[in-house]
């Protein structure tokens, strides 16, 4: 009896969910567990795992198609063994989707075209070959000259059909919910930034001091996220209103931190949550972060793990970044905006010294922190950073 395959339950306020991409196409026999499709919602994505072993039977649901908690997207036949297919039906299982919208822009079937990628899978690039050597054979070589040509006016130059192609991906579920919580916090709230400088040289020397008695007592590396994650909080519960929000009419002043740092996952830019990151030590901080950017690497983050932050730090710097305005993530009230690590030349007691220097952006809405209260927000985090160890002893 065939097994059906329902979208399962991913949060409370969740009630829909978009289709992504099927790992597994009509025909391919899996194993208990193999992930089957991507399955995204606005605030996370996932990976359904086959319930049993056997051969997908049947797709109802294609990608960027919306289906309802419990809905039926599939049918999987349990048994042993791979299930036979015909040639043409194994050779579109195994076509990636750039490939594929190249096929129809083409005109061209994938029977037709040598697959190249890991797994006998066809990838857009075997399609653009497959098009480029019948334009090559047609070229015949040219006849020797008699004698030298005079030169051509020089012309416009041609411009090739590739140059110019255009690749039309859909939007997933959270990409669009980013930019609607994005262009909202633009329109409703009334937000600024404000920059500052830090020394690293302190938090430098300290990590390189105790890197190794860190990592053998710990078991992680003592990073400098850590140390900003500590710091925020420091400069939070002096300046209460950068760590609240605005709630029917009224402040919500927090007691506690969750504290949100935004990395790169599988599907995007998320922002997992730490929550009561004020309870953590520097080294209960390096391996939540640690755990939670994994998990959204490999997209298994939950989606409560995503939600109810109450301030976010984002580490451009890591990019290379010099200097941004990061976005404030509603409903908060900031976001510190960290930056690449330069050695620069500055005045230290009356003389010129090469230092090394990351540049800080705080964005905060004006509506509940005055300029005042983000500066010496900034200020704080500032002091912390440049005498670290002030921070370590409190812990």
């Amino acid at each position: 009896m065939a097994v059906e395959l329902k979208v399962p339950t991913i949060g409370e306020s969740i009630t829909e969910v978009e289709i992504g991409e099927w790992l597994k196409q009509k025909g391919d026999f899996v194993e208990e567990d193999d992930l089957i499709v991507v399955i995204e919602s606005e605030k996370a994505s996932m990976e359904l795992p086959a319930p049993k072993s056997g051969t997908l039977t049947e797709i109802l649901k294609q990608p960027g198609d919306t289906a309802q908690i419990g809905e039926v997207i599939g049918y999987l036949e349990p048994g042993e063994g791979a299930a036979a297919k015909a040639p043409t039906e194994d050779a579109e299982a195994r076509v990636m989707p750039a490939a594929r919208r190249a096929l129809a822009q083409a005109g061209i079937e994938a029977a037709d075209v040598e697959a190249g990628g890991p797994g006998g899978r066809l990838l857009k690039e075997d399609v653009e070959a497959h098009e480029a050597a019948p334009k090559a054979a047609a070229v015949a070589p040219a006849a020797p000259a008699a004698a030298p040509a005079p030169a051509a006016t020089p012309g416009p130059v041609p411009v090739s059909a590739g140059a110019r192609q255009e690749d039309v991906v859909r939007m997933t579920s959270i990409r669009r919910r980013i930019a609607e919580r994005l262009v909202g916090a633009q329109q409703q709230a009334a937000l600024l930034t404000t920059f500052n400088e830090v020394d690293m040289s302190a938090v430098k020397n300290l990590r390189s001091q105790y890197k190794e008695a860190f990592i053998k007592r710990h078991g992680v590396k003592l990073g400098f996220m850590s140390f900003f994650v500590k710091a925020v909080i420091e400069g939070l519960k002096e300046i209460p209103a950068l760590n609240a929000e605005i709630r029917d009419g009224a402040i919500v002043y927090r007691n506690y931190y969750d504290i949100g740092v935004a990395v790169g996952g599988g599907r995007g830019l998320v922002v997992p949550v730490m929550r009561n990151a004020e309870r953590l030590s520097f080294a209960g901080v390096e391996k939540t972060l640690g755990d939670l950017a994994t998990r959204a690497r490999d997209n298994t983050l939950k989606p409560t793990e995503l939600t109810g932050g109450t301030f976010t730090i984002s580490n451009g710097g890591i990019y290379g970044s010099m200097l941004s305005t990061p976005i404030v993530n509603p409903p908060q009230s900031g976001i510190l905006g960290m930056h690449n690590i330069v050695d620069r030349p500055v005045a230290v007691n009356g003389q010129v010294e090469i230092r090394p220097i990351m540049y800080l952006a705080v964005t905060y809405d004006h509506r509940l922190v005055d300029g005042r209260e983000a500066v010496t927000f900034l200020v704080r985090v500032k002091e912390c950073i440049e005498q670290p160890a002030r921070m370590l002893l409190e812990t």
